[in-house]
Formats: C-alpha cells, structure tokens, sequence
C-alpha cells in the first residue's frame, strides 16, 4: 500500500518539497565535512596527533549510529517535519557552539553532539519522501535529494577551508551554525504538515522501539542491504576523512586548494551518477526484479578500478581521474541505497529501517578514520587509499548474488 495521499501529496508540492529537503542535507553534510579540511590546523593549534583527530571523526560517527534507531523509530511516531526542523536547529546551534573549543575534550563532546542531532534527518526526511513519491518517482525524488550530500560535502570542506585560511578555524564554525539556524526558520513557514492519512497509514501504533528494530532484522534481504551499506560507508568515510590531508602531505597543495580538490571532483561526479542511477533504478525496478539493486551492484564493480588509481596516482590528473570515475559509480550506489531498501520492508517500517540501516552503516564507517590513520603509520596512506577497492569488488558480488535470488523467488 503506498502512503502519498491523493491531492495534498500530488502535484508541484512533492517535487518543493525535495527541493526544501535538498538545502537541509546540504547543511547536514556541509556542517560534519567542515572539520575534515581543517584537520592541520586543529592539529597544530590543539596539539592533536592523527589517532586523536581520527577520534574526533570517529566520536560523530558513533554517537549518529547509537541514535540512529531511536530516530528512526520516533520518526515513525512523531510528525516527520517536526523532527527535520528541530534536528536542524540542535546540530546548527552545536556546530556554532564548537568555535568555542579548547581542548581535544571538548571538541570530542561537541561532536559527539553533532552526530545526535544530524542523526535525526535522515531517517525523518527518507519518511516524509515516502509519503510524498511512490514506487514509480522514488528513486529519481531520493537521487535529486541525494545529490545534495554530495553538493554540502563539497561546500563544507571548501567554504571551512577558505575561511580557516584567511580567519582561522573557528569562523567557519560559527558561520555554518548561523545559516543552518537562518534556514530553519525559513523552512518552518515553508513546509507543510503532512497529510493526515499519510501519518496515519506510516505510524504502526503497536510498534515498540525494540519490536520495530527486531523486524527490520529478522528480514534476510534488509540484512544484507545494511551489510553492503556498512562496507560502502566505510570506504566512503575514509575519502572523507583522510583525502583531504592527502592531497595537502602528499601534493603540496594548499589547505584551500586541498579542502576544495578533495571534495570537488568526487562529489560532483557523484552527483550526475546519482541522478543516472535514480532514472535507471525506476526504469529498471518496473521491468524486472531486483532492478534497483542491480544498479547498485553496477556502480560498486565499476568504481573497483577507480579507487585503486586515486590510492597509487603519483600526478594530480591521475588523482583527479580516480577521483572523478570512484565518485560517478558510488553515485550510482547511492541513488538506491534508501530505495532499494523500501523495496524490501513494509511501509508502517521505513522509518525504523532507515534508522537501523543508517546507524549501523555509521557505526561501521566509524571505525575508519582511526583503523586509516593507525595503517598508514605502517603502509602509508597511499596503500591504504588504494586497499579499499578490494571492499568495493567485495560488496559488488554480495549484491550480485541478492539481485539473483530476488529473481528467483519472483519467478518461483
């Protein structure tokens, strides 16, 4: 049974509403990208090593997996408006608040905020499409708004680079809170409340947190669609994180220039990827089962040789290709990880799904800022960079093997 209720959810309105939940996941990935250019200055200013500032990436992670659940399931209970804008002013006001840090500590517990508050958008947001786009425009909705993790990811790391360069680290902060704040006052005259059918077809009233999390678990399918997400992340992750400082040691390029050549490149590819993927998935999804995840197998064998040029490229145009080919495919990844797995849950479990699915994709990818940083003392990061194609040709089988058993059961 689909969500979208007729009249309120048909129309323009469901394609605004994308796009008003475009500019807060902008937000949402500009505002946890920021610290990452700024990493050499935060190690010389605070006195960090690399574990430690691996901690501090680390420290987000793991608090936005931990409530990814809980966010998940009270998105299914409460309005899904309600959490997208109080999500956004608590993560705002916490990035604001971390241009006051002083010590490795503090910027820890900062963070550590940062990720309980972002922690509550995506699973809200993923709810509200649902009740807006049915099976025949999810993936091109989810794709539109998945390009714009890629396009915060890019603002983040070079806007906080730019800006730390000239007026040091803690301006950047403060700007990024201030115009997250500004952009949930906004959208609070903005966006509708959902339709009252639509809330009422979401929320399952006998769903407890602990049974809702269960039933997402006990489904095969859904198990394997985390696993190959928590892989994916993890890759992900280490971009994120360590890229940027990569381009800076190893290619002398200045904290700006690194900020913006470490995100630029792979995450405007992506987004042309994710749109592709988006129109392909929904084109295949009607044709054949398993359409949407074959895509995303696709997009993981094709991005093998990618990230295995970007690790071991001794010139920047070689970089820049890895960079560009590694961000097309994961693109194409992306556009489905959200629809695929409404493939495969029950409407009244989306929310709780997408919680689960993003905490322990988080709680996997966690461990790669400090796993990196702890191998690349040994094998360089180059090395390390250059490994975790071996993750991607991994995932891509998984996924083959998952498209062919939905077939098969189709056909059954």
């Amino acid at each position: 049974m689909e969500a979208p209720a007729a009249g309120q959810a048909a129309g323009i309105y469901r394609w605004c509403l994308i796009g008003m939940l475009w500019c807060v996941c902008f937000m949402n990935y500009a505002d946890r990208q920021a610290i990452f250019s700024i990493f050499p200055l935060l190690r010389s200013d605070l006195s960090l090593t690399d574990i430690q500032l691996g901690v501090v990436a680390s420290s987000f992670m793991w608090m936005y997996a931990l409530a990814g659940p809980l966010a998940g399931w009270f998105s299914d209970r409460v309005s899904p408006r309600t959490v997208i804008l109080g999500a956004l002013a608590f993560w705002s006001a916490t990035t604001a608040a971390t241009a006051l840090c002083h010590s490795f500590g503090v910027l820890v517990f900062f963070r550590t905020l940062g990720g309980l508050g972002e922690a509550f958008y995506f699973p809200a947001a993923m709810a509200l499409i649902g009740m807006y786009h049915g099976t025949r425009t999810r993936s091109r909705a989810m794709a539109l708004h998945q390009s714009s993790v890629y396009a915060g990811t890019i603002g983040g790391g070079a806007m906080s680079a730019y800006i730390a360069q000239d007026h040091g680290w803690r301006l950047s902060f403060v700007w990024f809170g201030a115009i997250g704040l500004l952009l949930m006052i906004v959208l609070a005259l903005c966006v509708r409340k959902p339709p009252a059918a639509a809330l009422a077809t979401e929320t399952a009233p006998d769903q407890t947190f602990i049974r809702g999390v269960c039933d997402v678990l006990s489904r095969g399918r859904v198990i394997t669609l985390i696993s190959v997400f928590i892989g994916a992340n993890f890759v992900a992750v280490v971009f994120l994180t360590w890229l940027p400082t990569f381009l800076f040691t190893k290619f002398h390029l200045s904290l700006a220039k690194a900020g913006f050549s470490s995100t630029a490149y792979l995450q405007m590819a992506s987004v042309t990827g994710v749109l592709l993927g988006g129109v392909l998935a929904d084109r295949f999804a009607g044709a054949r089962p398993g359409g949407r995840q074959l895509i995303q197998a696709v997009g993981l064998l094709c991005g093998v040789p990618f990230l295995f040029i970007t690790g071991h490229s001794l010139t920047m145009a070689g970089l820049i290709t890895g960079m560009i080919g590694f961000g097309f495919f994961k693109g194409m990844y992306d556009a489905n990880i959200w629809a695929s797995l409404y493939d495969v849950i029950p409407v009244e479990r989306r929310g709780v799904a997408a919680g689960t699915m993003n905490s322990l994709g988080w709680l996997g990818g966690g461990f790669a800022p400090i796993l990196i940083a702890a191998a690349a003392a040994r094998f360089g990061l180059s090395a390390c960079l250059s490994a975790t194609s071996v993750i991607y040709l991994l995932l891509a089988v998984v996924m083959l093997v998952l498209v062919r058993s939905m077939r098969k059961t189709e056909t059954a």
